[in-house]
């Protein structure tokens, strides 16, 4: 009778712990969403080969992207493509996608904003500069002078990431809805 021994560790050795992270590449996902609007440029804009690079060499590997209204829709993309491509127009619940994101892009709806800032998010908002009145701007500034997120226009938005650390934002302050309609009524000049 042949005994095998068996030696247990608690740790991998270095060999293993590379092969490990080597074969389970850990997937770093980009959200962006335009909510139930039409922003095809910056569905454009994200989807473009300039873009894609960027975020390639900030090592995502995944684009999720909410299309909304626009008519607009990226074309079939290779399935090897780096960083991978995917998106929808709409879903009645889009928190799951904002959660598993390791940066959110977003138009400068307050809606799609907060949703980003409760989950904790980096959130670079793109601000559609064509709209007219466009409090998005104000809402923009406001939330990045105060340190929760980093704000450009499409034009900007390649230069933007490539020079933006979003390691300095704050964390938003959860649970306290009423502090952010009251931050938004003061922007508005409701207040």
């Amino acid at each position: 009778m042949v005994q095998e021994k068996i030696t247990l560790r608690s740790k991998p050795s270095f060999d293993e712990t590379f092969i490990l992270s080597s074969s389970q590449m850990m997937e770093k996902n980009v959200f962006v969403t335009v909510g139930t609007t039409e922003f095809v440029e910056l569905i454009k804009t994200a989807t473009s080969d300039d873009i894609l690079k960027v975020l390639r060499n900030l090592g995502f590997t995944k684009v999720l992207l909410q299309i909304g209204r626009g008519s607009f829709e990226p074309e079939s993309l290779c399935e090897s493509q780096n960083p991978a491509v995917e998106y929808y127009r709409y879903k009645e619940e889009i928190s799951d996608d904002i959660h598993s994101a390791d940066l959110v892009i977003s138009h400068a709806g307050a809606g799609s904003v907060l949703d980003a800032l409760g989950a904790g998010k980096p959130l670079l908002v793109v601000v559609n500069d064509q709209l007219m009145s466009n409090h998005q701007v104000e809402l923009a500034q406001r939330l990045y002078q105060d340190g929760y997120l980093h704000y450009c226009t499409c034009s900007t938005l390649k230069k933007t990431l490539e020079t933006v650390d979003f390691s300095t934002l704050l964390p938003f302050p959860s649970g306290e809805p009423t502090k952010f309609a009251q931050h938004l009524d003061n922007i508005m000049g409701f207040v």
